[in-house]
């Protein structure tokens, strides 16, 4: 049976899928994928000193997070250079500092994550912050799409797109720490990645391609924790939900890719 502290992490993990496959289909428009999978490592330097100051690891890595966050925006905003570029210099820095920080014992934990009970009040800070990626991203959905495919026509009508790929950034930065828990520094960006890509092989129309996005990231993570802890007690969750992603994007290549 499960208990409810078991039952408080599922359900949040299952809200984060919904959030990784919003996010994701966004940022596979903006082709930031890779960006994710990035992000979620400038965490360590966080998670590392977290761990050998023994405090919250979410707390240390919602910090680095947020800095690299704002350094990368400041950075694009400076020097001119592709999101991407800012990501990949931050995150050299984050993944070398990082290693340097986290205990021996602990880096497993802090690169693949680990299944945790949930206290109520975790699960409430969880899911409130899940729901803040859906508004945003919901909120702020054809802004997004204006600024993608005609961004003179955005800033013609007086749209700041500065600002809005912060929103973008920190939304992305916010869905990567709720993953954290889950998947680790390591893995986190993978639920980003991969549904998302999976969705876009099966379909072109927007809204399907988040339906579908999010389903996958669903179905994957409901999956993972039921192998776990059916099949597999022994192993984490997180590098399950991966594999299972990536099996169901596998799957997809037997259709025939939608038309651009």
């Amino acid at each position: 049976m499960f208990h409810s502290g078991e039952i408080y992490a599922i359900i949040l993990a299952l809200l984060f899928a919904v959030a990784a496959g919003l996010v994701g289909s966004f940022a596979l428009m903006k082709r930031m994928l890779l960006a994710s999978d990035v992000i979620s490592h400038v965490a360590l330097p966080g998670l590392g000193l977290a761990f050998l100051f023994h405090f919250n690891p979410l707390l240390g890595g919602s910090a680095t997070l947020l800095v690299g966050t704002l350094l990368i925006w400041q950075l694009q905003k400076q020097t001119g250079l592709a999101t991407e570029a800012m990501i990949g210099v931050v995150f050299a820095g984050s993944v070398a500092i990082g290693a340097v920080l986290t205990p021996k014992e602990d880096l497993v934990e802090a690169l693949f994550g680990r299944f945790q009970d949930l206290s109520l009040v975790a699960f409430l800070v969880g899911a409130a912050a899940v729901l803040l990626i859906i508004l945003v991203i919901f909120r702020f959905r054809d802004e997004l799409i204006l600024g993608l495919f005609a961004p003179e026509l955005a800033a013609a009508t007086g749209m700041k797109l500065e600002r809005l790929n912060l929103y973008f950034l920190l939304a992305f930065s916010l869905s990567v720490l709720v993953g954290l828990r889950f998947l680790g520094a390591l893995l986190a960006g993978s639920l980003i990645i991969i549904p998302a890509t999976t969705s876009r092989r099966l379909t072109n129309n927007l809204s399907h391609f988040l339906v579908v996005s999010c389903l996958a990231s669903v179905v994957a993570v409901g999956s993972g924790f039921a192998v776990t802890r059916y099949m597999l007690p022994q192993i984490s969750p997180g590098p399950v939900i991966v594999i299972i992603s990536a099996a169901l994007f596998i799957l997809s290549l037997l259709k025939k890719p939608a038309p651009a």
